[in-house]
């Protein structure tokens, strides 16, 4: 049952702007309500409309379903489904559906809900109006508004919800495949469970999954892709970190995503590059240990002295996401301290040779990732041939 649904309610209204979650968690409810009650007289009224007209015919048919009784006696549950004039949509505006709401309201405060229950799921609703606050009065109102990269604890929710969609088929995922389906999915349920679905199906009979399953079978969503560079970058893959930048610069060539630049991946890069030397000198001061899990690394955050790093969000680790930090201690193993010092270099000589030079962008770029993975004794060598210029 959703958290949010009280066992004893007999309205629940499921809402948000994460139309998958409001959808997977009102069928839930309804499965579990028709199989307790048992029964065929059931109903679902689909509230997904164009227009006004639309809209009142919907509403109708449930002020209908609400008042015809079991036909063999018993109890029915009835679902209003994917309704969409509960918020500030053009319909929802219509004089005629706001009356009728308001209607409504009014009867569902002095229906007998003997043997009646009710199931409302909506997009995003309008909290200040009579019908919403009815419903919420009657029962229970769970508002589902998905995961946001903004939000600190997505990578959290998503891993669970990842596994027990998993468990549920029977399958279970390594730490490392996990952490790469996160990665490449981002803060999005319905593609996660997607992908899910796709894994399971991929691997067949086997029941774990693995990272080069996830590899081979889910795709990056435009979240994901922004961050595949520079985790390239960081798990000090030569061949996947030049591909990774070939299709980036394909897409800046041909403009598919208007806002990325070339300077801007390479404040992408340098970004990384700062998270590793940050979090290995974290490692030396005692404050996080190189080998703690996810769960472990975000508590141990938390005791970091925030006053030993700079106030500017650019410059302070806590300020990033829990979980694209632990990626990077991860990743701050293939690295040396000087490496990551030079490393941080021979970017800022990328980033001078771009805005000052005629040189390719590919080239340029090319040439720094070339360095940055092959270690110090490229560095070495670029040095020695600078200082003989």
């Amino acid at each position: 049952m959703p958290a949010a649904v009280k066992a004893t309610a007999p309205v629940a209204l499921f809402c948000g702007e994460d139309e998958f979650a409001v959808k997977q968690a009102a069928r839930q409810l309804y499965q579990q309500w028709t199989a307790e009650l048992g029964g065929m007289d059931h109903e679902v009224i689909d509230a997904a409309v164009g227009n006004s007209g639309e809209a009142l015919n919907a509403l109708a048919k449930f002020r209908e379903a609400l008042q015809t009784l079991p036909f063999f006696g018993g109890a029915k549950v009835v679902w209003l489904k994917d309704c969409n004039f509960l918020g500030e949509e053009r319909t929802a505006q219509s004089a005629a559906v706001t009356e009728a709401l308001a209607d409504l309201a009014t009867e569902l405060k002095a229906f007998d809900w003997r043997g009646v229950r009710l199931i409302a799921s909506a997009g995003k609703v309008d909290k200040r109006k009579v019908f919403f606050k009815t419903l919420d009065k009657l029962g229970s109102v769970q508002v589902l508004d998905g995961w946001s990269a903004s939000d600190k604890d997505w990578a959290n929710q998503a891993e669970m919800a990842a596994q027990k969609s998993l468990r549920e088929r029977d399958k279970n995922i390594a730490d490392d495949a996990l952490n790469e389906l996160i990665q490449r999915v981002g803060p999005n349920a319905r593609q996660l469970e997607g992908e899910v679905e796709k894994l399971s199906l991929y691997v067949g009979d086997r029941t774990e999954i693995t990272r080069d399953d996830v590899q081979s079978v889910c795709l990056r969503n435009k979240t994901a892709v922004a961050f595949a560079l520079a985790d390239a970058l960081g798990d000090r893959r030569l061949p996947v970190l030049l591909r990774r930048l070939d299709e980036e610069l394909w897409e800046i060539r041909l403009k598919i995503d208007k806002d990325k630049s070339v300077i801007g991946l390479l404040y992408g890069l340098i970004s990384k590059v700062r998270a590793m030397l940050l979090l290995k000198e974290m490692v030396a001061e005692g404050w996080v240990r190189a080998d703690a899990d996810y769960y472990k690394f975000k508590s141990q955050l938390e005791r970091v002295p925030p006053d030993r790093f700079p106030a500017d969000k650019k410059y302070n680790p806590l300020a990033m996401h829990p979980y694209m930090l632990h990626r990077a201690l991860a990743q701050s193993r293939n690295y040396s301290s000087s490496e990551l010092v030079q490393a941080m270099e021979l970017l800022l000589r990328c980033n001078q040779r771009l805005v000052s030079s005629s040189l390719d962008d590919t080239i340029v770029l090319q040439q720094t990732l070339v360095q940055i993975v092959n270690g110090e004794a490229a560095a070495g060598r670029i040095t020695a041939r600078t200082a003989a210029a």
